[in-house]
This record gives structure tokens, sequence and C-alpha cells, in this order.
């Protein structure tokens, strides 16, 4: 593992100074990106226009749940340049010593509950009503999560009813607010059905509500994945997926990469580049960048040299 300051990895990052222009891309005029879907807005409506205008070269964005997004790339169903996680140690686990042996960490985030304010489920939240309490009380469906068998963002949501249902001494309220929640396949989709009203609620990382303009309602750190100091303690909870992935609680780290098999790795590094350097960008739009970014494993020159 190759382990670097922040400062000194921002500064072999940054290169020249700059992305580069098309010219220093191998001639390709696209780069195409396989990432988590919370990232969809931030990439399409952000990173992606300027990742054009730097480079001349066109982005092009597919998004779905993270696992979903590994299970692409490993069945030979997807051949991205790019592929970019909502957990860093998910990524690790599939695509390294087959698919790729580095990545650079570039963002954190937060879960909590974002919801329609004009729903019982969201008055009850305004008013101060404990979210647990609610949560129980709610009707099937009321409230969505991810699908956990796809996407850390439901995995995610099946740990912070774990660790609720310990820190708050309730028997059986993990099994039973994952029951009654509708759980929603495709990740980017997750709030469609709080804004068309079919759903009160949906746990959500803190850039999804924002991105959507609806309220958020943040989980404690003791159970919103956002706190490294709590590691340890997120490490109690764990989720198996159904193809036999057991994933433990870990605080949430965005991570990316380029593939072996890129058809464009020039290019994909460039983009690489650009989420190791969008600070500004990921921090208005609901992500935490303190402590980051970190390289993992041997990260190529043409990325860290420019």
């Amino acid at each position: 593992m190759q382990s670097r300051s922040r400062r000194s990895v921002l500064t072999a990052l940054a290169g020249g100074g700059g992305l580069g222009i098309a010219g220093c891309l191998g001639g390709k005029d696209s780069v195409a990106v396989l990432a988590a879907g919370s990232l969809a807005i931030l990439v399409d409506d952000h990173l992606g226009e300027r990742y054009e205008s730097e480079t001349g070269v066109a982005c092009h964005g597919e998004y779905y749940g993270t696992n979903a997004v590994m299970r692409m790339v490993t069945g030979g169903r997807k051949y991205p340049d790019v592929v970019v996680s909502a957990d860093a140690e998910l990524l690790r686990d599939r695509l390294y010593d087959t698919h790729t042996a580095w990545d650079i960490s570039f963002a954190s985030n937060a879960i909590g509950i974002a919801y329609a304010p004009d729903t019982r489920f969201g008055e009850r939240l305004e008013a101060g009503d404990p979210w647990y309490e609610i949560a129980r009380d709610a009707d099937d469906g009321d409230l969505a999560i991810s699908d956990p068998n796809l996407d850390p963002l439901g995995y995610r949501a099946v740990h912070a009813f774990q660790l609720a249902e310990q820190e708050h001494e309730f028997d059986s309220f993990a099994e039973d607010v994952m029951n009654a929640a509708y759980q929603e396949p495709e990740e980017p989709q997750l709030l469609a059905g709080v804004e068309t009203g079919n759903r009160a609620a949906a746990v959500v990382y803190r850039n999804m509500a924002a991105d959507h303009g609806l309220p958020f309602h943040p989980f404690p750190e003791t159970y919103n994945f956002s706190n490294p100091e709590y590691a340890d303690h997120y490490a109690e909870a764990s989720y198996t997926t159904d193809e036999g992935y057991t994933a433990t609680g870990r605080p949430i780290v965005y991570n990316a990469t380029v593939l072996e098999s890129a058809d464009s790795p020039e290019a994909g590094h460039e983009f690489v580049r650009l989420l190791a350097n969008a600070d500004d960008t990921l921090r208005e739009n609901g992500f935490e960048t303190d402590g980051f970014p970190s390289t993992h494993g041997d990260v190529p020159a043409e990325v860290t040299d420019g």
C-alpha cells in the first residue's frame, strides 16, 4: 500500500496545474465512467461538464448501486474505463487482482433520512419525534431503502437499523423496519417515490437529499458512518448479500480506479485526477473531503505525476 500525506497527494495529483488537453489523452474522444448512483448528479451536472470543457473529451456516465457495478464488471457485462465506488473496501475486495491494482479515495459522506415534509412521517420528524419511533410506526412501504444486495447504501441502511436497535435497546427493530421498507433496486431512483408522493421518506446519503431539494434528517454519528473514530463500533453491524458477500459496517469512503481493460486509460487517469482535486465541488454538493485524497495500491505515475 502506498501511503502519502494529503499535501503530497494533492500536489502530485494536480500535476502541472490543471487537467490535460485532449492531445495528451491518446487522441480518445470519450471516457466511460461506471459509478455509484449517489454520484449521478455530481458527475452529470458538475464534474463531467468540467472534464469535457478542460480536456475536450466527452464524459459518458452510467450509475447503479455499487455492488451492481461490481457484478457488471466482474461478469463482463460492462466495460468502463473508470469505476467509482461508494464503498472503498468493496471495490478492493471485488476488483483487485483481476481488474485493477490501485485506487484513489476522494470523499466521505453520511446517511440519514430524506423526507417529504407534507407527510405524517415528515411532520413527525419536524416536530422532533425520534426517527426510530416514526419508522417503527410507519406503514409498509412508507420508508424506502436501496436494495442491500445491490448497493452499499442499502446495506448501510440495514447496518444503521442494527446499530440503532442496539443503541436504543429495541427488540427486533432492524428486522421489522427492514421488512416493512420498500427496497428500490435502482439507487438513482431511490428518491423518485418521495418526490412523487408514493413514499414518505428514504434512507439516503446527505448529498442525495441536497441534489433533490429535500429536507434531510441525519442519523447520529454512532450510526451515520461518517466518523472514522467510530470504525470499531460500525463494524459491529453486518449484512450478507444474496451472493454471499458479507459487508461489515465501516466509515463511508468513495474511491475510483481505472480498469486494466480500459479502452481509454489516459482519459480515465485524467478523470480520476479531477475527482481527487474537486474538493470545493464535492463539499458544495454535500460530500466531506477532510483527509482526502489518499492513495491505495500501485497508483500509476500517469495519475500522480501528471
